[in-house]
């Protein structure tokens, strides 16, 4: 707003000044004149059209892979007698799978927990991610 503090005259002058919103509009009009231009995609691409209307609903993941621990500390892979090594060689493969499987552990009543432990951060070490523990359900 301009005021003026003419004279011996009281009035104030409350006019809004427009010349510096009409400069700011000239302004932002040349330079979106100038930049439009650049907008413009000068390379022409044919993308691929999707159909989102035969997606699987419920894919089939990958079967989990079983690891059951005796009580005297023999190790199996899906029933297969195998040593730690061997376990960590296969966590390791099958770490790089997508989607990864889950890791399902079963041990015997009387086994040392120990052991289970040694598999549990084997399968996590080697990048595991979903490790979980198999039981049975206690009759009442």
């Amino acid at each position: 707003m301009a005021f003026s503090s003419g004279g011996g005259n009281d009035k104030v002058n409350a006019t809004i000044n427009i010349v510096p919103l009409v400069d700011v509009m000239l302004v932002l009009l040349i330079i979106f004149m100038v930049t439009a231009p650049l907008m413009a995609h000068k390379v022409q691409v044919e993308l691929p059209e999707a159909n989102l209307d035969e997606r699987p609903e419920n894919a089939p993941g990958p079967p989990p892979l079983t690891v059951a621990v005796t009580e005297n500390g023999d190790i199996f892979l899906n029933d297969e007698p195998v040593t730690l090594q061997l376990l960590e060689s296969a966590f390791s493969v099958e770490a790089q799978k997508t989607p990864q499987p889950p890791v399902n552990i079963r041990g015997d009543a009387t086994t040392k927990y120990r052991t289970i432990n040694d598999v549990v951060n084997t399968a996590q070490a080697q990048g595991m991610r979903k490790v979980g523990f198999i039981a049975t359900l206690e009759n009442r």
